[in-house]
Order: C-alpha cells, then sequence, then structure tokens
C-alpha cells in the first residue's frame, strides 16, 4: 500500500510540474519585423506601468499582463493609431494608475502628494518623542553618589580602550 501511494505520488508531481511549468509563461511577445514600428512600441510601453509589477513599465516587464499589453499597444499602432490615443485607450481602460507619470489631478492626488503627507507625519511623530523623551530626561534627578558612580563606570571603560 505504501508502495503504491509513493508511485501514485511520483505520477502526479511528473505529470502536473510540466503543465505548471508551462502555464507559467504561456504569453509569447509578438515581435514586428518592422524596427519603426518596435521603436514606437518600446517609446509608448516605456509610458505605461505594468499593472502587476507596479515599479516597472510593461517594456522593462515579463509578466503576461504586459506582454498582452505591448502586444495591444503593437496592433493599435499597426492599426494607425497615435501614441496619444493609445495612451488615451488604455487609462479609459485601466485608469490614471497605468500610466507610469500619472498626471496631477484629483484622482492622482494621493500618488503625488501622499509620500510627503506620509513623510510630514512622521517627522512630526518624530519631533514628538524626541521633544517628550528629553521633558522625561529633564525631570529626572541623579544624587552625587550615581552621578560618581557614573563618572567611575565611564572611566573605567575609557580606560580600558
Amino acid at each position: 500500500m505504501k508502495h503504491l501511494f509513493i508511485l501514485l505520488a511520483g505520477l502526479t508531481i511528473g505529470f502536473v510540474t510540466p503543465g505548471v511549468a508551462f502555464a507559467q509563461n504561456n504569453t509569447v511577445p509578438l515581435v514586428s519585423d518592422n524596427p519603426a514600428l518596435e521603436k514606437r512600441v518600446l517609446e509608448v510601453s516605456n509610458e505605461l506601468r505594468c499593472l502587476v509589477c507596479q515599479n516597472q513599465t510593461i517594456a522593462d516587464s515579463n509578466a503576461d499582463l504586459a506582454v498582452d499589453l505591448k502586444n495591444q499597444v503593437r496592433q493599435q499602432l499597426s492599426e494607425g493609431r497615435s501614441k496619444q490615443e493609445i495612451l488615451n485607450y488604455m487609462t479609459e481602460r485601466y485608469g490614471d494608475f497605468v500610466l507610469y507619470n500619472p498626471p496631477f489631478n484629483a484622482a492622482t492626488l494621493m500618488l503625488w502628494v501622499g509620500p510627503f503627507l506620509l513623510m510630514l507625519l512622521g517627522l512630526i511623530v518624530l519631533v514628538r518623542q524626541i521633544k517628550q523623551r528629553k521633558q522625561e530626561l529633564s525631570k529626572e534627578t541623579f544624587s552625587a553618589q550615581e552621578i560618581e558612580r557614573a563618572r567611575q563606570l565611564l572611566d573605567r571603560k575609557l580606560g580600558n580602550q
């Protein structure tokens, strides 16, 4: 019974693993024979964000969605659409976030202002913490005996180096 289980597990892994590996990269980018078209595809693709990776353009990404979008850009360029028409189409379909440099408007306000607000909030919290700690330390008093003990410890530590 144990050997049958091992055999079935091995067969399952042997048949499933190649299918999973094949499924990972089943979108093949189309490449035109026209170098001018490919240059324009690259130009437009560098202005569109990969919606999967989010920190890359679709020109830099190998994600399936990015490859599909590049193929769509290639197809639309070969149909005679302009760069702006393609960018407008992608924006209508996916929103301003698909643009690698989204415009500054009400919908993208947090994309542009959010990081600065977070930095400002962090700075405010840091300053408050420093002030609070400073006040706590100023309220502490030490006896002459404690101060002398601290000096002895420092002298001993500095003397050893």
